[in-house]
């Protein structure tokens, strides 16, 4: 390859896209699957590309709607990396999503429903605060195992009328 070859590439975006060394620019690394795993030894690894871009509206665009694992196909201009070890470097001048990764759900927080009632399970604590559907307080269970023995007091003291 030349060292400098112009060339269009699809591949996943490995993180949030950062501000560049200047007004107006991007920087971000793009993850390169090889095209044909079936033809390739099985531990062929990806291939990644240091990105950058010096197009503002590039810039604003990676800066403000890219996720990590959307699917991009970038055009630019490919330098080869200096050493054997490091990343091919890739000027950007055209980007489009071919696939945006589904949304980040989070995982320390969980909603669960018992009836007529909603839980919240955090994983930082034991503590599960209960509500009605409605969005009424209901109290908050000690742990898990005590949110039945809370619905019930509820439901006996101050529950639906």
């Amino acid at each position: 390859m030349n060292p400098r070859t112009h060339l269009a590439i699809d591949g996943y975006a490995d993180a949030i896209p950062a501000p560049g060394p200047g007004q107006g620019t991007a920087i971000f690394d793009l993850i390169h699957s090889p095209v044909d795993a079936d033809r390739i030894a099985p531990d062929t690894p990806d291939t990644v590309y240091a990105c950058t871009t010096t197009d503002p509206n590039l810039a604003k665009v990676l800066l403000t709607e890219i996720q990590p694992g959307d699917l991009l196909r970038v055009t630019g201009t490919l330098t080869q990396a200096d050493t054997p070890e490091g990343l091919a470097r890739l000027t950007v001048d055209g980007l489009s999503v071919l696939k945006a990764a589904p949304a980040p759900m989070p995982c320390d927080l969980v909603l669960e429903r018992y009836g007529e009632y909603v839980v919240v399970f955090d994983v930082d604590t034991d503590a599960v605060p209960v509500f009605t559907m409605a969005g009424t307080w209901v109290g908050e269970a000690a742990t898990p195992d005590a949110i039945g023995d809370l619905i019930r007091a509820w439901e006996h003291a101050d529950g639906p009328q």
